[in-house]
């Protein structure tokens, strides 16, 4: 059979692309003529990025068309091009931010995330430029936290590539995967497809140029801390744990992973939750509701420095519940404490980046 560019087309116009619901020459997929030299067929197939989630399939698809309408001695090469620039490999991921901050604790239930925002916020009132990254998937809460839920990231285009721009409050560049899916839905997905959008969360959004990246990681250890190992160079991990035995046991666990001889991600404190109710009507009295000083026992075994004791007050509680988190004041207790917080987290990150070398992304074997 004699080939021409019309013989080709025509069977490609029998392949329909999932993204559009229509064939691929309708799609404009199609970049060029096709190439034939005597029996070998050329196509090149441009795709808008190269996490496109049909593309193998569709390329397949192409080139079974071609022979199915040609021949089956008919040599055929698929070349994919992209719109967009592909993302960044690993190791060149977030070249603009200078310091990222895993903020973790062992068990769930401790107000890490609590201590995540707060911390955020606290340093952009420092005058720090800070983002906040929502890494726990399955139980997204910074969207509540920051009265956000009805948000919705639009993408922008940046030297040809499309990315997802982060939504401002507080002063705090905030993503989160509850941006994009609904609040009362569970997320029934497998690890890898938690890792993928985490992936997407980082690569492919509009961080621009920040002092902090704050990681609000998902408790425990996981798949989730794996991706963000392996994706990008932690300068430290701070730890939450409320004073009572059962979750300095879990926070234990999580100092271990982070200092696993495969990971060596610096410690950079302690932070101890909950260290004491404190009522409104008599804010000198400490009661330890959940043990007494546990953190800064813990952190003394651990030889880690004890970043600051939070205390169990209510309105910490409705902050986060309101979206009007308490570090917006610094002239109460709980804003003071998020302050210091802050100051603390500066001092230490500036000695271990003077003393220690950068972080090392975990590898994949």
């Amino acid at each position: 059979m004699t080939l021409y560019p019309k013989l080709i087309l025509d069977a490609l116009q029998t392949v329909t692309y999932a993204g559009t619901k229509k064939n691929l020459v309708e799609s404009g997929m199609v970049a060029d003529q096709p190439a034939i030299d005597g029996q070998t067929v050329k196509v090149i197939l441009e795709f808008q990025r190269d996490t496109d989630p049909f593309l193998k399939s569709t390329v397949k698809a192409a080139e079974a068309a071609i022979k199915y309408h040609c021949g089956k001695d008919v040599e055929v090469e698929i070349v994919t091009e992209f719109k967009s620039k592909p993302r960044p490999e690993v190791g060149k991921m977030l070249p603009e931010v200078k310091n990222i901050i895993a903020v973790s604790s062992g068990k769930g239930g401790v107000g890490k995330s609590t201590v995540a925002a707060n911390l955020a916020i606290a340093l952009a009132r420092l005058g720090y430029s800070v983002g906040l990254l929502d890494a726990d998937i399955f139980g997204p809460s910074v969207p509540k936290m920051f009265k956000t839920e009805d948000a919705r990231p639009y993408a922008v285009s940046i030297d040809g590539r499309d990315l997802i721009e982060p939504v401002e409050k507080y002063g705090v560049r905030l993503l989160s995967i509850g941006f994009f899916v609904s609040p009362d839905t569970a997320m029934l997905w497998r690890g890898g497809m938690a890792s993928n959008a985490l992936k997407q969360l980082i690569a492919d959004a509009n961080w621009g140029e920040l002092d902090y990246l704050i990681l609000d990681t998902p408790p425990g250890t996981s798949d989730i801390h794996l991706t963000l190992l392996q994706t990008l160079a932690i300068t430290g991990a701070v730890i939450v744990s409320t004073p009572q035995q059962v979750a300095l046991a879990d926070a234990r666990k999580g100092i271990d992973m982070y200092r696993n001889e495969k990971v060596n991600v610096p410690i950079l404190g302690l932070v101890e939750n909950m260290a004491w109710f404190t009522p409104a009507e008599l804010p000198q009295n400490k009661y330890y509701i959940f043990g007494r000083e546990g953190c800064k026992q813990l952190a003394e075994e651990m030889h880690v420095p004890l970043l600051a004791q939070i205390p169990l007050v209510q309105s910490i509680c409705d902050g986060g519940d309101s979206g009007e988190p308490a570090a917006l004041t610094s002239d109460t207790m709980t804003g003071l404490a998020f302050v210091n917080l802050a100051q603390a987290v500066v001092t230490v990150v500036n000695r271990r980046n003077a003393e220690l070398p950068k972080t090392k992304i975990v590898g994949t074997e």
